[in-house]
């Protein structure tokens, strides 16, 4: 089924919903805990994730519901909403305004809506399956780059990366101009904009990537994985944002000798 008009604005009041949440809870009490994996999360995520679920409900009971927080929500449209209110809780809990809440809707298991809201600098990306992508409104382009050697990539943290990994994007970060640690979910909307060229990060979940597809792809660029393929709901994490499609192959190139 396309993505219809509906669908767009109830995305939108999600990312409204989120952001009315975590603003209040921005350099203030956000009640810092840990998961069980040692991640942290805060009221300001729970809360967020908890407005948007109650909206979908209300308006798309048939639709299922997957979120960093609280989990699945089985439903039997064929149409999944994948959140996560806080994409780059370390960031927020440090005052960092570089975080964004992710928004996406799956049509059997494929990204075709996505949302990267910045609630605190008021910075919006919409990505539609077919149309541009859309910043604040505003149609939104990534960039063209030559060659790697002239490329800015950037990387949520090396740490994340297992041994064969780090070992591939060290020699993919030898062959780019600037590499940029930190950043999340917002390094996807500058590449979007054609602030950046590249993005790879590895461990990445559902929420951390589904939204970022139609953003990066609705500019012009592409999303893969580490082998080239499309990314969905059955993919293993590994993550690559090209601004300009054309560099995929290089950077493919330079990732492939990993454990090498």
């Amino acid at each position: 089924m396309p993505v219809s008009s509906n669908d767009i604005a109830l995305a939108e009041r999600l990312a409204d919903a989120a952001g009315a949440a975590i603003r209040p809870r921005f350099r203030g009490s956000f009640g810092l805990e840990a998961k069980d994996d040692l991640s942290p999360v805060t009221l300001a995520d729970r809360e967020a994730e908890e407005a948007m679920r109650r909206l979908i409900v209300a308006e798309r009971p048939m639709d299922g519901i997957i979120g960093e927080e609280f989990g699945i929500r089985e439903g039997s449209s064929g149409r999944q909403w994948v959140l996560d209110p806080i994409d780059g809780t370390r960031a927020f809990i440090a005052g960092r305004p570089i975080f964004g809440t992710l928004i996406a809707l799956l049509e059997d298991g494929w990204p075709v809506l996505g949302i990267i809201d910045q609630p605190i600098i008021g910075e919006r990306w919409l990505g539609v399956a077919g149309r541009p992508t859309l910043f604040n409104g505003k149609p939104a382009q990534a960039r063209a780059c030559r060659e790697l050697k002239g490329a800015i990539l950037a990387t949520t943290s090396p740490a994340l990366f297992d041994d064969d990994q780090l070992h591939a994007f060290e020699h993919l970060d030898a062959a780019v101009m600037s590499t940029v640690l930190g950043g999340d979910c917002y390094n996807y909307g500058c590449v979007a904009s054609g602030w950046m060229d590249v993005v790879v990060e590895a461990g990445l979940k559902l929420h951390d990537f589904a939204a970022l597809v139609p953003v990066v792809e609705g500019a012009g660029g592409r999303m893969c994985d580490w082998q080239g393929d499309p990314l969905h709901a059955g993919s293993n994490g590994e993550v690559i944002a090209a601004g300009d499609p054309a560099r995929v192959e290089d950077i493919l190139e330079a990732l492939a000798c990993r454990g090498h």
